[in-house]
């Protein structure tokens, strides 16, 4: 319906375009490479989406499975498992995310069409102000955050498994992110290896833009709802005088809209929560079981001198500490506008 509505009609925000593309940029390159963002491709294309989501969840399961049986059945080492259960747990995770994130693509997309519409119907300059002040910290929030995750990940998946030798017995073997299952097949062999290695790094770049695209997504919901508060604050304000009111003469009329806008912000926050309250759920619990096992990596590696290690676990380290502080900091944030918005109707 607003598609339709901004195809046909002039927005009142001349800068409608550039605003949009300024808030989602971030979201839409990270969540749409994996089949969440919804893209608009015409023909063949339109299925790109569908194709994402197989070979994204085909990698997960293809990292997952043969890494859990090669701990448990092939594994002796106490501290090689224990480096395997915080990246299979990661792993999960990552995947359970993914197929929630999934699942609600229908609702994401009505939440960025109602964003998008919000922004269509800006008419006064300081409206738009108010709200790229909370737009640009929910982009600056996505944007160190997949920054974060993306070198973390990147240093892990194709530096450190060839910084040290592995070996079995006296033969030195090729090193592969996800330990696989020694009674499937033999990785060592090419191509057979260049294509699983392809996959687990499929998997890797999944898993983090899953991570970092979801963080992103709900400061970006958040932010924007703080920002239509801001502007119901200056519409209370402005009452008396009815400056922003240029359509309304009457008080009541007024009063009638600021109410509209209200049930329009609350009907939003509740389609966020829907979308977005099992992934903050994971998010959440993931985070606090993962930030102890890079801790404990951090100290192994420190006392065998891994500069490389020591360094990618702790960027990894940060990132989910970053990843949990965003998702506290636009919490609050939320919290607050709508208490102070209840104090000033009360």
């Amino acid at each position: 319906m607003e598609n339709s509505q901004n195809e046909h009609t002039i927005s009142p925000n001349i800068n409608y375009q550039r605003d949009i593309q300024y808030i989602f940029k971030p979201g839409n390159w990270v969540l749409g490479s994996i089949g969440i963002w919804p893209l608009a491709i015409r023909g063949i294309g339109r299925h790109a989406s569908k194709i994402a989501i197989l070979l994204c969840n085909f990698a997960l399961i293809f990292a997952i499975v043969p890494s859990v049986l090669h701990m448990i059945y092939d594994q002796k080492d106490l501290n090689i498992r224990l480096k395997l259960f915080g990246l299979l747990g990661f792993c999960s995770t990552a995947l359970m995310k993914y197929c929630v994130l999934t699942m609600r693509r229908p609702k994401i997309m009505r939440c960025i069409e109602h964003v998008k519409s919000d922004w269509w119907q800006v008419k006064f300059n300081s409206d738009r102000e108010m709200m790229l002040k909370y737009a640009t910290t929910g982009r600056r929030l996505s944007m160190i955050s997949v920054t974060s995750m993306y070198l973390a990940g990147f240093i892990f998946h194709t530096i450190l498994p060839f910084c040290t030798e592995h070996k079995i017995g006296n033969q030195t073997i090729r090193p592969l992110v996800y330990p696989p299952y020694s009674k499937f097949f033999n990785t060592q062999t090419s191509p057979v290896y260049e294509m699983v290695y392809l996959a687990h790094c499929l998997c890797g770049y999944t898993m983090y833009s899953v991570t970092a695209g979801s963080c992103g997504l709900a400061a970006i919901f958040a932010t924007h709802a703080c920002g239509q508060i801001q502007v119901i604050e200056s519409r209370l304000e402005d009452l008396p005088r009815g400056k922003n009111f240029e359509q309304f003469v009457d008080v009541n009329q007024r009063i009638a809209h600021i109410v509209k806008s209200h049930v329009r912000i609350l009907r939003f926050s509740a389609a966020v929560q829907e979308v977005l309250q099992e992934v903050c759920l994971l998010e959440f619990a993931s985070s606090i079981f993962t930030m102890c096992l890079p801790e404990y990596y951090c100290i192994v590696d420190w006392q065998d001198s891994d500069a490389v290690g020591l360094t990618t676990y702790f960027l990894l380290f940060i990132s989910f500490c970053f990843n949990m502080y965003i998702l506290c900091y636009i919490g609050e944030q939320l919290v607050q506008k709508v208490d102070y918005l209840i104090h000033v109707n009360t």
